[in-house]
């Protein structure tokens, strides 16, 4: 079996949670004999070769459109349905929150995808998405879907809610490798030490995250870098943070493992996640895990983490103190290496793929 697993330009260039998943997704396919081929949304692709396509992202629809309408292959689509609109509406500055705040969610999705082809950040692949409109491109994609990949079953009930309408799905998590993300006990973890693994951009909450540490007992470490388009948020937390906060940019894997099992504490204060995959690697080392109570985080940690109110600093600040004085959740991290691997996410996309191919 051959899939195009056909996700958006910049995936590479602009690396993100969802680089992961794709990456890590086809490796682990082609561990059980499936060909599942990574390509960018604005190539030309030859969909003969392929048995069928794997799509990434509702919620950029000007990615997938094209290729659903040419391709005549039938699709599976994990829909990564993060919701951007109450850092938009409550957080985001200048000209464009104010925009932001006068218009709906699909509106303002609209406009960024629009504002980021006319800036030469990304490709606009789909044209027709022009003027069919955000919601209804995505809308078109999500009735033709042979069947959704949520990875989460609360992911699947947002899906539901937003179009009024049940789809087929199968769950499939996203994962760490347990091979890598395992703890290590020979390494004292230092309570003092709070680390925060992420791109830094306004969804992921930094900014909230440093006012909650300034100026405490905690040395704050963020890791990551920084989106293209989010150089004045970055100026805007280095211009409040206080000489107890770190960055560091982007590092190799094998320095942000040595961080995970140092840190007293990981936290993802963010606006929305999905699941948080920073915040699973963490938690498969042992590292207590302080994650946003926004999305559909609690299908992956339940009451194993530590969640915050990411628009209170001083529930961030609560939070943080709380994990800190918490033992490593073992029973959270058995949890991930039983359930949430990228071995187990590989094995429910291959029986997805077959059952729409046997259909």
């Amino acid at each position: 079996m051959k899939a195009a697993m056909i996700t958006r330009s910049s995936l590479r260039r602009f690396r993100g949670g969802d680089t992961i998943q794709v990456e890590q997704t086809a490796l682990a396919l082609s561990r059980l004999g499936i060909d599942a081929e990574i390509r960018m949304a604005d190539e030309v692709i030859d969909y003969s070769k392929y048995d069928l396509l794997h799509f990434f992202n509702l919620v950029r629809p000007a990615d997938i459109l094209k290729h659903v309408q040419l391709s005549r292959k039938p699709f599976v689509l994990s829909p990564v349905f993060v919701d951007y609109s109450a850092f938009d509406k409550k957080h985001r500055k200048g000209i464009s929150g104010s925009v932001f705040r006068m218009f709906s969610a699909g509106m303002n999705e609209y406009m960024k995808t629009v504002f980021r082809w006319i800036r030469g950040n990304d490709e606009i692949v789909s044209k027709s998405y022009l003027w069919k409109g955000h919601r209804a491109s995505m809308k078109m994609i999500a009735n033709k879907a042979a069947t959704f990949l949520p990875n989460s079953t609360m992911e699947m009930e947002s899906v539901r809610q937003y179009f009024k309408k049940d789809f087929p799905y199968t769950v499939v998590p996203n994962g760490v490798d347990p091979l890598i993300f395992r703890k290590n006990d020979t390494i004292q973890r230092d309570n003092k030490l709070v680390i925060c693994v992420a791109r830094i951009e306004g969804i992921k909450n930094q900014l909230n995250l440093v006012k909650a540490l300034n100026n405490t007992e905690y040395t704050l470490v963020l890791i990551g870098a920084t989106s293209p388009n989010q150089q004045s948020y970055l100026k805007r937390i280095k211009s409040v943070a206080a000489g107890n906060i770190h960055f560091t940019g982007a590092l190799p894997q094998f320095e942000i493992m040595e961080y995970y099992q140092r840190a007293g504490v990981h936290v993802l204060p963010s606006w929305f996640e999905t699941c948080g995959l920073s915040s699973l690697e963490a938690a498969a080392t042992g590292c207590p895990v302080v994650i946003t109570d926004m999305g559909f985080t609690r299908d992956y940690f339940g009451d194993h983490a530590h969640y915050c109110n990411p628009e209170d600093p001083a529930s961030i600040l609560q939070a943080v103190e709380s994990a800190a004085g918490s033992s490593a959740d073992a029973a959270l991290a058995e949890i991930i290496n039983q359930q949430f691997t990228w071995q187990q996410a590989a094995k429910a996309t291959a029986a997805a793929y077959h059952q729409i191919l046997e259909t």
